[in-house]
This record gives C-alpha cells, structure tokens and sequence, in this order.
C-alpha cells in the first residue's frame, strides 16, 4: 500500500501559501459519517493553514451522488465567487454483496467526467475500502491523512489552474 510519507512533495504546502484565498468546496457523503467527518476535518485544518476559503460544504445521502451534486454546485455558482475546486468526501466500505464494486465504479467514473468535461477540477476524496480499520490508517494512521491530502490536491490544481502553460 502506497504511503503519502514515501511523496513529500505530495504533503507540501510551502507553495500554496501563496495562493490569494483560494476558494475550495466540500461535497460529502452523510453515510459513514464519523469517518467523512474525520476526511472533512483534515481538509480544514489545511485550509486554515493556508488561508483558503471553504465555499460550500454540501452533503448528501451516499457515493453514488457525488457527481451529480458536484456538477449541480458546478453548473450554479458564479466562477467570480463560487469554488476554484470541489472536493468529494466518502467512504464505501465493501460488504457481502457486489454492490460495493458498482458504487465504488460509478463514483470514481463519475468524478473522472467531470474533470474531462468541466473546468473546475473534482478532487477524489472517496475511501474505497475492506473495512472500518482501514479507515483509520488513512485518517491520522499509518498512510496519513487522507482529509488532509485531498485540499493538499485542491489547492493545487487551484495553482495549476492559475500558471500560465
């Protein structure tokens, strides 16, 4: 399993500071609510070090409504005031059934449209997992903070967006 310590330039945010309130939203999942909390929690911390301001912050019911919601926001803010990026925060623990394997495919699929169609980049902020422990080895654990790494991303892409090519 890949750890975010193995990047150090991934957890970076000496060049994001210069970022002039970077506007960055949160769309979120209601199920597996400690954990999406604990993702929203870590993308805030990071905000608050660099200055950046959280436009929305949206929930909805599961995974599976993530794009939707995240086009929905896309398609009615202003780009003068609405988010420079939007990130989508889940978590889709597998169980008994093949269902886990059809959200976890329409979801990532989803978001991925929206990056290929859309000129506000989606962060994957989606926990694909076997189990509530694996969980929490991405949110302070062993592999980081997965919240934390998600505006990490954001803002990023808000300074790709923003370097002339």
């Amino acid at each position: 399993m890949a750890q975010s310590s193995y990047s150090t330039s991934l957890l970076d945010i000496s060049g994001l500071k210069q970022l002039i309130k970077p506007r960055v939203a949160i769309v979120y999942t209601e199920w597996n609510e400690e954990i999406v909390t604990a993702q929203r929690k870590g993308a805030q911390r990071i905000a608050l070090q660099t200055e950046a301001v959280i436009t929305h912050e949206i929930a909805v019911p599961g995974s599976i409504e993530l794009p939707f919601a995240c086009k929905h926001l896309i398609e009615h803010t202003e780009e003068k005031n609405g988010p420079q990026a939007i990130i989508a925060f889940g978590a889709v623990i597998r169980g008994g059934t093949p269902h886990f394997d059809y959200v976890c495919k329409a979801v990532t699929e989803g978001i991925m449209h929206l990056n290929v169609h859309h000129n506000i980049p989606v962060i994957f902020g989606v926990l694909t997992l076997e189990n509530e422990k694996q969980a929490w080895e991405r949110l302070g654990g062993a592999f980081g903070h997965k919240g934390e790494e998600a505006m990490i991303t954001a803002l990023k892409m808000i300074r790709l967006r923003q370097t002339p090519l």
